[in-house]
């Protein structure tokens, strides 16, 4: 699976048509539907600003006004076939004076797209479950040593009362089971959630 590091920006021209594309990494559609409302206030003056996403809780697209089928379906094809997630397209359109046709308009929506993928920093990833465990601060040590022995990534610390750490298992391994022994000591609760881990 691959995502995209940072937003970009590209531009093509077809026709005397402007089309602008912007990719944004997102990880849900509220996430998604905030920077759509973004972009829409800032190219409010644009003809279109047409929208594809993919992201963790699901994906979408709208043609905002063009033709059914020639904008925002076009657009998510191009991010499904590079094999993008947690992504958010939106190429705004400013009209030159020549229609370019249904064919034309799949081609240009495409083609946007494409060029602010090939602009953008592709990062391979992976999705993992993630467990918290949870501990008083004298056992930091052990926990520490765990972590390390047992080849697990940390994806957030937080100290409180207690230590938390959100950790992952690249290999799958049960985490849970690793810390049995621990009596209650070191916590691991499965967190209901995917990560996405480089």
């Amino acid at each position: 699976m691959k995502t995209i590091a940072k937003a970009v920006e590209s531009e093509i021209n077809v026709k005397k048509s402007q089309f602008i594309c912007h990719l944004f990494p997102t990880k849900t559609k509220k996430e998604s539907k905030e920077i759509i409302l973004k972009v829409n206030e800032q190219y409010s003056d644009a003809t279109h600003n047409c929208t594809a996403y993919i992201v963790s809780d699901g994906e979408g697209f709208d043609d905002d006004g063009e033709p059914g089928g020639t904008a925002g379906k076009p657009m998510i094809n191009v991010l499904r076939k590079n094999d993008l997630h947690n992504v958010t397209a939106v190429v705004t359109r400013y009209f030159g004076g020549i229609k370019l046709g249904a064919g034309g308009l799949v081609r240009a929506y495409s083609k946007s797209v494409l060029e602010a993928i090939n602009e953008a920093e592709i990062l391979e990833v992976e999705l993992y479950d993630v467990y918290t465990l949870i501990f008083e601060y004298s056992d930091i040590k052990l926990a520490d040593n765990e972590v390390r022995n047992n080849n697990l990534e940390i994806t957030n610390k937080e100290y409180s009362d207690k230590v938390t750490y959100d950790v992952v298992s690249k290999d799958f391994r049960d985490i849970e089971k690793i810390f049995e022994k621990y009596n209650g000591k070191i916590i691991a609760n499965f967190k209901n959630k995917e990560v996405l881990v480089k």
